[in-house]
């Protein structure tokens, strides 16, 4: 007899709270997406409001599809996989700030050949980074005096964000917080701690100096701290928080959608709080990617190999960063970023990105619950 346990248990492996929160987000997903992408549909589509539902579902799929089929290879695998990607997001970041595709006076996008999608090489080297950086620093479990490891770390770091910078400042700085947590909990020295935030600091500084974003950031960070300045984002956001209140106004009754700079991405959150409020919708969501840092930090306990532990909390990390970045946006607690709210909001190839980060933690667990298994059948 058919049962979703029994299908959940053999196809579906690893921490099932990981499993429950992805769904969820999916499906709140599709709900939103649906409603924030309807006045757009209108105007771009003719009228057909399910096409870019249907787009969003098509992207939704393929990353889940993604977070299968990572959660199911060994984790162990990436290691080896993080060097290659490290070379090769070097190589499309150059190329996305020198001839990629731009979009809003910023170049973080290449082009694909004959799929005429578009990827953007900062989501590739944020998980090739963290996974390497994770490697890294389990290799120097084993090597404990050996400075040249922790030298060859704070290059890459301070390499990579040089490169992401120069076409977005929120991600170069989020990545950055990430590998310092990590860094952290690998228990790497103060020292070097501090040389890595100084690398990060200078390069960043030179990167942002040369690049393509510099004005903006400026820009934005002054609207943030003025207390006479309102953005005009922020104070549509502010709308619609207001609207929907504790309760909100039910599913597909945002108007806010109608004004809001993209409120299927960028400002999903005040569309989700506008909709449900903040007890069905806004809270839960928060509760979600909190109860995800929590599974994801508890594999550290649980894993028998520094690598799985330090790969799991590093993706972790960079998932609740981004998140939390994006809900303090919509709320007003920090200057606007653009940034994406990670399974909920409107993407391309970043819900592609974001499934492999879920699959790879899932992964890291999964390991841990076969062996637990082996040890009690002992």
């Amino acid at each position: 007899m058919f049962s979703f346990a029994t299908l959940f248990r053999t196809y579906l492996k690893g921490d099932r709270q990981i499993w429950w929160i992805v769904f969820y987000l999916s499906v709140m997903s599709v709900l939103v997406v649906y409603s924030a992408t309807s006045t757009r549909a209108f105007r771009e589509a003719n009228g057909d409001t399910e096409s870019f539902l249907f787009q969003h579902g098509m992207l939704l799929i393929l990353g889940l599809g993604c977070m299968f089929w990572a959660h199911k290879a060994n984790y162990l695998v990436y290691a080896q996989l993080s060097r290659y990607g490290l070379w090769l997001s070097v190589v499309l970041l150059l190329w996305a700030f020198f001839k990629g595709t731009s979009v809003n006076d910023a170049s973080r996008w290449v082009t694909i050949p004959f799929l005429n999608r578009t990827v953007q090489p900062s989501d590739l080297a944020k998980l090739a980074l963290i996974s390497n950086l994770a490697a890294m620093l389990a290799k120097r479990q084993k090597y404990v005096d050996d400075p040249s490891v922790l030298v060859n770390m704070i290059l890459w770091i301070g390499a990579i964000c040089f490169l992401v910078i120069l076409t977005s400042t929120s991600t170069a700085l989020m990545l950055g917080a990430t590998c310092f947590l990590l860094m952290y909990i690998g228990r790497v020295p103060v020292k070097y701690l501090v040389i890595m935030v100084c690398v990060c600091v200078f390069f960043g500084g030179v990167g942002l100096f040369f690049g393509q974003r510099f004005g903006t950031a400026s820009n934005r960070i002054k609207n943030f701290t003025s207390s006479e300045t309102v953005g005009f984002q922020v104070k549509q956001s502010y709308i619609a928080l207001a609207n929907g209140g504790l309760t909100g106004q039910g599913p597909g009754n945002s108007h806010q959608r109608n004004i809001l700079p993209f409120p299927f991405s960028d400002f999903i959150f005040a569309i989700i709080i506008e909709e449900y409020g903040l007890l069905f919708g806004g809270i839960p969501v928060v509760l979600a990617y909190l109860w995800f840092l929590w599974r994801g930090i508890k594999t550290i306990d649980q894993t028998t190999r520094p690598f799985g532990g330090l790969l799991a909390a590093g993706l972790t990390f960079s998932l609740v960063i981004q998140a939390f970045a994006s809900m303090c946006v919509a709320i007003g607690l920090a200057p606007v970023t653009g940034q994406p709210l990670p399974l909920l909001s409107m993407g391309g190839t970043s819900l592609v990105f974001t499934g492999l980060a879920f699959g790879i933690v899932l992964s890291v667990s999964r390991e841990q619950v076969d062996e637990r298994a082996i040890v009690e059948k002992k």
